[in-house]
């Protein structure tokens, strides 16, 4: 769906993008990640054909979007960070008359139903919250039944339950067999949606790769945490255990490329000694700390 080769894009002496390459398979929803100024906007506007590059090979649905004609446009649906609709007209009129701007629209009705506003359709756009604000975007960016999407941060500002539930959306759109390319600053909306994510820093690819496996993530060592009974010493656990084991805000913690071993060491003790092993957790690093240690102090900043 998406191809990409050495590409740059140079603002006077400031390279933006540096020469990266990306391929999007059909019907995945692929991440893009990265800081503010890390020349995620400019490349996701050159594949969207709205922006010039300087250098480097484009193709999006088999074409170059930098000489994109109205029947590629109409294979395309955008979402962008913020959309004004016209307030006064209803729901549906806004999706009739989008719906008049493609060639194969998908029924208005339809639509309505798959973004979640069917008991909205008789309401004024200018009358609707902020998350059903988004699902009208959303609507208005499937209604000519593109073949990819482009969903750029769909739910900055939404609370937790409105942006979970606008997950749901996202996810019945690769039901769909729709592609999304999506970017987004929420990691947590990466790892429940994406199945592959790319992080630019620097206008730089700098990883890609599946949630789990981002940046070696899945080979780190594992942290396990647990607490004993107040009145059991840690001198008790088993050797192996108790050698590797820090005492940290009243947990210990043990870090460990060998979980299982470690675990089946210290259930094993647990178990035949009769000991609860209060808040007992196994943890690999978060998305967000890959991501954090991938970007370096910029995506700190």
């Amino acid at each position: 769906m998406i191809s990409v080769n050495g590409l740059r894009k140079s603002y006077g002496d400031f390279e933006a993008v540096r020469g990266i390459d990306l391929e999007v398979e059909p019907g995945e929803i692929f991440a893009f990640l990265g800081p503010n100024g890390a020349g995620k906007t400019t490349t996701v506007e050159i594949l969207e054909g709205y922006r010039e590059r300087s250098g480097g090979e484009v193709t999006v649905l088999g074409q170059d979007p930098g000489a994109a004609d109205r029947a590629w446009r109409a294979r395309v649906g955008i979402v962008l960070q913020e959309c004004r609709m016209e307030p006064v007209l209803t729901v549906r009129e806004t999706l009739e008359l989008w719906a008049g701007y493609y060639p194969n629209p998908r029924p208005v009705d339809e639509t309505l139903k798959l973004v979640g506003l069917a008991h909205k359709a008789d309401d004024r756009a200018g009358h609707l919250s902020g998350g059903q604000q988004r699902r009208l975007d959303v609507g208005l960016a499937l209604i000519g039944d593109p073949e990819l999407l482009f969903l750029d941060e769909p739910t900055t500002g939404f609370d937790p339950a409105a942006r979970r539930q606008f997950w749901d959306v996202i996810a019945n759109l690769r039901d769909l067999g729709k592609t999304v390319f999506l970017t987004t600053h929420y990691m947590e909306e990466a790892q429940a949606l994406a199945d592959r994510v790319a992080v630019i820093a620097k206008g730089r690819i700098v990883a890609v790769g599946t949630p789990d496996d981002l940046g070696g993530r899945a080979e780190e060592e594992a942290t396990v945490r647990f607490r004993l009974p107040a009145d059991m010493p840690p001198a008790e656990l088993p050797a192996d255990v108790g050698a590797a084991a820090v005492e940290q805000n009243g947990q210990l913690v043990l870090r460990d490329g060998d979980v299982v071993r470690l675990l089946n060491s210290l259930t094993g003790w647990a178990l035949e000694r009769g000991v609860e092993l209060d808040g007992l957790e196994v943890t690999r690093p978060t998305l967000e700390e890959v991501y954090l240690r991938l970007v370096g102090e910029e995506g700190r900043a």
